[in-house]
């Protein structure tokens, strides 16, 4: 499991990618990834496809968790929509690097500098210091909260 994330970060290194971009890339990843799982007819409860232009706005809209929608949720929806509009609201507000950096936390792995680096870019903070014990902080009272 260790050197799947090694692999992963040596890859993203070696692309020379600066953190903003890899920020970019990741949400608009999400955004897609999201819109074509919205797309599916099995996912609404007509069993008809909302169309791909509604789809990426709900996708886009859950992701950047701000909440705007073309349809009522709880209506149109069936329960596996929902869930994945809940997991793109959840991966969106927490932010894709703090997901992405809590398996290495898991796994007491230290974190390279790149991922220091997206993490200080996407927390908008100034410097380098306490970036982890945050990230910590952010996950664990998500998920007490939440939980």
């Amino acid at each position: 499991m260790k050197n799947i994330f090694k692999n992963v970060s040596e890859r993203i290194g070696n692309l020379g990618l600066n953190p903003p971009l890899v920020l970019l890339i990741g949400f608009a990843l999400l955004i897609l990834s999201g819109a074509c799982l919205l797309n599916l007819g099995a996912v609404t409860r007509s069993g008809e496809s909302i169309g791909f232009v509604n789809a990426l706005f709900t996708a886009g809209s859950a992701s950047c968790v701000t909440g705007l929608v073309v349809v009522n949720t709880a209506y149109h929806w069936n329960l596996a929509g929902q869930i994945i509009i809940i997991i793109l609201i959840q991966i969106g507000g927490l932010g894709i690097m703090t997901l992405a950096t809590m398996f290495p936390l898991i796994l007491r792995k230290r974190i390279g500098l790149q991922s220091r680096q997206i993490l200080k870019e996407q927390l908008n903070l100034d410097t380098f210091s306490g970036i982890i014990r945050l990230l910590k902080y952010v996950i664990a009272f998500t998920f007490s909260v939440e939980g």
